[in-house]
């Protein structure tokens, strides 16, 4: 591919403002969809400019959806009529879908001798590498779902970080700052998990629990690890109130429901993506890792969103989808994501930026999704293309929404998943 004069302009670089001489002459259009809340909308679509404009073998025509669960419906639909897009961004349980039915391109023929593959983090890297050395995917950000709280809010009730170690901790905070109006309507929480079967699972996993046995043959979604800890949340949310959640809406909706809860003083603290901390004011709010259960150390998921070309596209605008993988990973534009979004950069060689170094100095809450990935659980890979994952959905919003015993809701889902399973080890 044959590069334009690049003009990088210092000043503003923090924000990851480029200025690119050249204007581009493409001959290929290569389609890519994506999804994502606003900063990385605006990230995106700065960096799909930015490439456009450094080369003319090939155009980028981004098309934004509403979240990831319609890119991924959109994207099934495109499969079969074969109208899919060169290559979309897909969280990690859906890429790995994906490769589980052979629907994406092997990336290994793309990557020429310049191409270091092994410079991406370990635990990345290893995500999207099947044992037989197949590449799925490349990672596009790192994510994991940490803690944001209002720190003069919780020293006025006299607690500190150190109290939100452990959920029993978190929901003793949660009982001594919510308040109550005088109908007994709660109207500020103690904390706002959010809403969806993620955060169920990692405190789940923080509690020990395990999604499979290891193997491979049983569904283990009802042991008393998950019911304890699913059924403390129902507590939390429908009989104490001193937690919510917001569900529903259109997109992303619910998320920022949930934030403004805690940047208008309406809750304490949420559970949210490392990517808000674009969104967040830190002069009033503190990150930190999620907490564990008990005796049992914290172990959230970690993982990070993927990057796949499907099958059955051209080959050469699949070329330039890669090229254009290339360069938004690259440890100058994964670092500039990074500090703008919030989310986790995917190359070693980030350490070799210096401005994501001086960055990371001032606004330390940035490496606590760092510090969290580090010990976090890798993103369960459903091997039944996931059904295992629906019915842990299913139950969540048994759970969270209408107030059914934790118990009754995964006894119920590990029918589900169990007969899926079945099918999957037999086929």
């Amino acid at each position: 591919m044959k590069l334009k004069t690049l003009a990088i302009v210092c000043a503003g670089y923090a924000t990851g403002s480029l200025t690119l001489a050249g204007s581009a002459m493409a001959q290929t259009e290569v389609n890519f969809w994506y999804s994502g809340g606003t900063k990385p909308q605006q990230m995106m679509a700065k960096l799909i400019d930015e490439f456009n404009n450094s080369q003319d073998e090939y155009v980028i025509k981004g098309a934004l959806q509403g979240n990831y669960k319609e890119t991924y419906q959109k994207l099934q639909a495109g499969m079969a009529s074969k109208t899919a897009p060169e290559f979309v961004l897909l969280n990690s349980v859906q890429a790995e879908s994906m490769a589980g039915r052979e629907l994406v391109r092997d990336l290994r023929p793309y990557m020429n001798a310049s191409f270091n593959f092994e410079d991406f983090i370990p635990a990345f890297r290893q995500q999207v590498t099947y044992p037989d050395g197949t590449v799925y995917g490349l990672p596009a950000y790192g994510t994991t779902q940490v803690f944001y709280y209002n720190k003069a809010k919780l020293a006025e009730h006299g607690f500190t970080e150190a109290d939100l170690s452990t959920w029993q901790g978190v929901a003793k905070v949660a009982a001594k700052v919510a308040e109550k109006d005088g109908k007994g309507k709660t109207s500020y929480y103690g904390w706002e998990p959010m809403w969806g079967k993620d955060n169920l699972m990692d405190a789940a996993f923080s509690n020990g629990a395990k999604v499979i046995s290891d193997d491979g043959k049983t569904v283990l979604i009802d042991s008393p690890e998950w019911i304890e800890v699913w059924e403390s949340f129902r507590k939390w949310i429908h009989e104490d109130k001193t937690m919510r959640i917001h569900h529903g809406g259109q997109g992303w909706e619910y998320w920022y429901k949930t934030i403004d809860d805690v940047m208008k003083g309406r809750a304490l603290g949420y559970t949210g993506s490392s990517g808000d901390q674009g969104d967040l004011d830190f002069t009033q709010l503190a990150a930190t890792t999620q907490p564990g259960w008990g005796a049992h150390p914290a172990a959230p998921q970690a993982g990070a969103q993927i990057f796949v070309m499907p099958t059955g596209t051209d080959e050469k605008a699949a070329k330039g989808a890669f090229e254009f993988m290339n360069f938004y990973t690259n440890a100058l534009n994964t670092a500039r994501w990074s500090m703008f979004t919030g989310y986790i950069p995917v190359r070693e060689s980030v350490k070799n930026v210096d401005e994501y170094q001086t960055y990371t100095k001032k606004n330390p809450q940035a490496l606590i999704p760092l510090k969290q990935a580090a010990t976090a659980s890798m993103d369960f890979l459903d091997p039944t293309n996931g059904k295992i994952m629906d019915a842990l959905a299913i139950a969540a919003d048994q759970v969270q929404i209408e107030n059914i015993p934790a118990e009754k809701a995964l006894k119920q889902a590990a029918k589900r998943a169990q007969r899926a399973l079945d099918r999957a080890n037999r086929s």
